[in-house]
């Protein structure tokens, strides 16, 4: 049952991963909540894209270390996520001034990071691999929870509600680049062992995800006098009941635990079609 057996990746053999070169809010301000004039729902996407250029800077870093050993055709897949993800960091960098011109200082949400990525230097590439593989999981099955249902986006500004459309469409696309790299990595593996090693992997990570981003949005939050046992009541409300992103989400983060697992097991390609249009003009060569 456990063999070393490598299936297939299956990532469909016609999929195209197209970096789109697009630069959002450069001409204006957005608004301290701009979405839908909510503090909860703003600190939500305010905290979690503080947490990006960083974070993708990592995933690049983690995925390059593989590159060179790869079939042809993931290796062009490599390229075009790390063209994604570098064009992914500049404009949450761009988005993150505004949060900062709103008057929030994020210093402490940046330390957080900087020490949770501290904690990954002197490991293995395997294992800052499979942190990687874990977390574009949790990556993509946000981005196809926020493209299938406009409600989450419903309200805000529009070059913001964009850059997150435009950000999902791009992280479902690439959604099977580090998983393929990961098997791939690991293919003298035993199939337990793998199992074993990416489920206590997204277990970490899903605990430190949940964690910190909810820290990041109360530090926001109480930078606008919202605290308390109320405050936290809504921010439970708001990830648990409407609109309820952390509910939504759930039987796609435990689909990565099952046998047989892959992103691709669920073709959401037609999310990708919904937003891709407007973003035609700025389509890079893949490779």
């Amino acid at each position: 049952m456990w063999s070393r057996t490598v299936s297939k990746a299956k990532t469909p053999a016609d999929l195209t991963i197209t970096p789109r070169d697009v630069r959002f809010g450069r001409g204006g301000s957005y608004r301290r909540y701009w979405l839908n004039d909510d503090p909860i729902a703003t600190a939500f996407y305010n905290a979690l894209s503080v947490t990006f250029p960083k974070g993708e800077g990592f995933f690049i870093d983690s995925v390059r270390q593989f590159r060179d050993d790869v079939p042809p055709r993931l290796a062009a897949e490599i390229r075009a996520f790390i063209k994604q993800e570098a064009i992914h960091t500049r404009e949450h960098v761009a988005f993150n001034r505004h949060v900062a011109d709103q008057g929030y200082d994020t210093s402490r949400l940046e330390a957080r990071v900087d020490h949770e990525l501290a904690i990954t230097r002197g490991k293995p590439p395997i294992a800052n691999l499979a942190a990687t593989m874990a977390l574009e999981h949790f990556t993509a099955i946000l981005a196809h929870e926020l493209v299938a249902n406009p409600r989450h986006l419903a309200g805000g500004d529009q070059a913001a509600a964009d850059l997150w459309r435009w950000h999902a469409i791009e992280e479902i696309e690439h959604k099977g680049v580090a998983y393929d790299t990961w098997l791939h990595a690991t293919r003298d593996w035993t199939r337990l062992k793998r199992w074993w090693v990416k489920t206590l992997v997204m277990l970490i990570v899903t605990a430190k995800f949940f964690r910190g981003r909810t820290v990041g949005m109360l530090d926001l939050l109480a930078q606008d006098g919202l605290t308390g046992a109320r405050v936290k009541w809504r921010l439970f409300a708001y990830a648990f009941g409407r609109p309820g992103m952390a509910r939504k989400v759930m039987g796609m983060w435990l689909s990565f635990f099952l046998p047989g697992f892959h992103p691709w097991n669920h073709d959401d390609r037609e999310l990708i079609g919904l937003v891709d249009s407007e973003f035609e003009a700025a389509r890079l060569a893949s490779a």
